[in-house]
């Protein structure tokens, strides 16, 4: 695995390509003399984790034969005040799912195997930050 970070600005407005060339962008806050152009490197991690359960939950429940119509999560973390670093201390991630006839039970279980077990960027964080969810199925 490969990424490749190019400045676009001169200031932090970043540009980062993969091995096949899709893009992503970040930059700094204002407060640092960034644009709040893009995603903050930090912001990215729970975009990570939000993405990386994500796809573990829908393809565990597609295997399941539950059907999910709508998928959406939130990502709430919580960063050590007055540290340098300021690491992640507690992450919650809230799964809203909507299908027909949806198994809450199976819902719960796809969640758990993710975070739990398959989901890489939740392995890694939760060795500084407490993970937590909730779920709605409707």
């Amino acid at each position: 695995m490969k990424i490749e970070i190019q400045r676009i600005n001169q200031d932090y407005h970043l540009e980062a390509s993969n091995e096949i060339g899709n893009k992503l962008y970040m930059d700094g806050s204002v407060e640092i003399g960034g644009g709040n152009l893009a995603f903050r490197p930090m912001q990215m991690l729970l975009a990570a984790i939000g993405g990386c359960s994500s796809i573990d939950v829908i393809s565990i429940l597609k295997k399941q034969k539950q059907e999910v119509t709508d998928y959406h999560v939130t990502v709430d973390g919580e960063r050590e005040k007055g540290k340098e670093p300021s690491l992640f201390t507690d992450i919650h991630l809230h799964f809203a799912l909507k299908g027909n006839h949806l198994d809450q039970d199976k819902v719960k279980k796809a969640i758990e195997l993710s975070l739990e077990k398959y989901c890489s960027v939740a392995k890694t964080l939760e060795k500084t930050a407490k993970i937590t969810y909730s779920f709605s199925v409707e």
